[in-house]
């Protein structure tokens, strides 16, 4: 049977000099965040998700954002080379996780950039967002990497925040949902639903019709389990104010075998 694993990264002592680009910078709360933190790998547990704590990357303030260093697709994990050269030390540790799970292992070279949040696979077709952090030159290396694998990649120009999955993301039916003022071009979505609250526009499909969100969107917890799902909210305000989300928090692995 698969397994279900997830990567996660115990967030640093220097969180709070993480990087924001689209936002006001606030004072974040270590160790609330790390309670915060704490509480999100519970609720991965507690939904059927075995947790794989990477090793710590203490020097790399938003390394507890460990979606942006690894690309998933089937067994192949792409390591990338973040747009952020202070954040291009984090690779290291997840990329001897991954291998450690019987991953095979590319890499993401030079002068091509790509954050992970920039990643959004709906079953075969994987979205990239052109974005700040990710460029044409590493678009064109994960094509090459997953498209022989049979991938569909899709590019997506992303302006208005700092990645594609910071405006959408997808429920379990492949229905697209995202905040419309966050988003270049809603158009380029098929089936698409969009959601009160900026916050709103990210969920981790946990299985079962079961979705991880963000505390901070309760009217779109209240539109989604009007649709029949099952919402489950945890408390990210001192990620939020780094623009982290409830995806970029782990790396979800769904089609390793144990």
């Amino acid at each position: 049977m698969p397994s279900k694993k997830a990567l996660i990264r115990r967030p640093g002592p220097r969180l709070a000099e993480g990087l924001v680009t689209h936002i006001e910078r606030e004072s974040v709360d270590v160790d609330l965040a790390l309670e915060q933190w704490e509480a999100y790998a519970e609720a991965l547990r507690t939904h059927g998700w075995e947790t794989i704590e990477v090793a710590p990357a203490g020097n790399c303030p938003d390394s507890v954002f460990v979606e942006d260093t690894v690309v998933m697709y089937r067994n192949v994990a792409l390591i990338t080379r973040p747009g952020a050269a202070t954040r291009r030390g984090e690779t290291n540790g997840v990329e001897e996780a991954v291998a450690r799970l019987g991953c095979s292992v590319n890499w993401i070279w030079e002068p091509g950039t790509l954050d992970g949040g920039d990643i959004l696979k709906i079953d075969d077709t994987i979205y990239v967002g052109r974005s700040g952090r990710t460029n044409t030159a590493a678009i064109q290396q994960l094509r090459a990497v997953f498209e022989p694998l049979g991938a569909r990649v899709v590019s997506v120009p992303v302006t208005r925040v700092l990645h594609l999955k910071s405006a959408v993301t997808a429920l379990p039916d492949g229905t697209f949902i995202g905040h419309v003022p966050l988003m270049d071009k809603p158009s380029l979505f098929p089936r698409f639903l969009p959601v009160p609250e900026a916050s709103g526009s990210h969920v981790v499909l946990l299985g079962g019709g079961k979705l991880l969100m963000a505390a901070s969107a309760p009217r779109t917890a209240e539109l989604l389990a009007d649709l029949g799902y099952e919402t489950v909210l945890v408390d990210i305000s001192e990620f939020e104010k780094l623009e982290g989300c409830v995806t970029c928090l782990s790396v979800r692995v769904r089609e390793l075998y144990a």
